[in-house]
């Protein structure tokens, strides 16, 4: 059983897309793909420094385009990721990266989505100095009740001992000044409180530009970050990209949902590593790899080969409803 996970921000890296931009035909994807978002990526992506990446605008339609790049060269069309894979996921921004491997999504599609999304949530951002930092160790209840006592959310329950806490400076801060016993506090590269109430203003502006999308279905479930219940209705995994800017992310949730799949092999598409050091962390005994540039094609290519075929069951559409009454309440800010 072969998973396809995406990368969120703060996996980017200055340069990360140089090797990329040396295959036939990517310089030009990129080219079109900053007509689209209205950014130079190809900049960006090769010689733009890590304050300028810092920006939310920037990183999130890098990261996706990122990801396509990567995305084309292992994998033809979302039919063929299909027929290898049994699952897709993505961490944050990296979800809507997913939706468009799956076929939810057009790149063109995809792409104006993740343009509206950057520019929302750094206004969102903008209004109030706010950030995230990883809360790394410590016993979970310590965690979330120094978390509750700073103000703070608990914005990524990643697994593996890692909660990513948001809120204002002054409260993160305070936190690393004060981290809960065995626990440390590493400040992340983004520039908001993101996946918090912080982010509210952004929901409604793309949940007016989402009213107009038609999704398809997906060719792959798509784990998605809420609950990690598999998703293949477009609709509902559209509703969900939009929900989940002002919501925690629940990638442990996803690792539960893979491992129950029975996952053999996790790949990570570029910018990769992220994702990768956490299922080695909690999926013991399944391959990984990090696709971090063209030079690991050869080794994802035999994994897809060794693990791919198996298929997932998605959830009926009266289960995906009830995880959908159920999960946001539960895990909402």
């Amino acid at each position: 059983m072969l998973v396809i996970v995406f990368p969120g921000q703060g996996s980017q890296a200055p340069g990360f897309l140089a090797p990329w931009l040396e295959l036939p035909g990517a310089a030009d994807r990129l080219r079109w793909a900053s007509a689209v978002v209205g950014s130079d990526l190809v900049a960006h992506g090769t010689v733009s420094d890590a304050d300028t990446l810092r920006d939310t605008a920037v990183a999130q339609p890098l990261i996706v385009a990122g990801g396509l790049l990567a995305l084309r060269e292992l994998f033809a069309s979302p039919a063929e990721l299909a027929a290898a894979a049994g699952a897709v996921a993505g961490h944050s921004v990296g979800e809507l990266t997913a939706a468009a491997a799956a076929g939810v999504l057009s790149p063109e599609q995809a792409f104006v989505l993740v343009r509206e999304r950057g520019r929302a949530m750094a206004a969102a951002a903008a209004q109030r100095p706010t950030g995230m930092s990883a809360v790394l160790g410590g016993d979970p209840e310590e965690v979330a009740a120094a978390l509750a006592r700073h103000g703070l959310s608990a914005a990524n329950a990643n697994g593996g001992g890692q909660v990513v806490a948001a809120g204002t400076l002054e409260a993160l801060e305070a936190l690393r000044a004060e981290p809960p016993a065995k626990a440390r506090v590493v400040p992340l590269q983004v520039a908001g409180a993101f996946h918090t109430e912080h982010m509210a203003p952004a929901v409604g502006t793309l949940e007016a530009l989402a009213a107009g999308l038609e999704p398809g279905t997906a060719a792959v479930p798509v784990a998605a970050n809420a609950d990690g219940a598999l998703v293949t209705d477009g609709r509902e995994l559209l509703r969900r990209l939009v929900a989940q800017v002002s919501r925690p992310v629940r990638w442990d949730l996803c690792t539960e949902a893979f491992a129950r799949l029975g996952v053999t092999a996790l790949v990570e598409l570029a910018p990769a590593g992220t994702l990768v050091n956490l299922a080695k962390r909690q999926l013991k005994g399944v391959e990984t790899l990090a696709l971090r540039t063209p030079e690991d094609l050869e080794r994802a290519r035999t994994l897809v080969a060794d693990h791919g075929g198996a298929t997932a069951t998605a959830p009926t559409q009266q289960q995906t409803q009830q995880q959908t009454q159920q999960t946001p309440q539960e895990v909402g800010p």
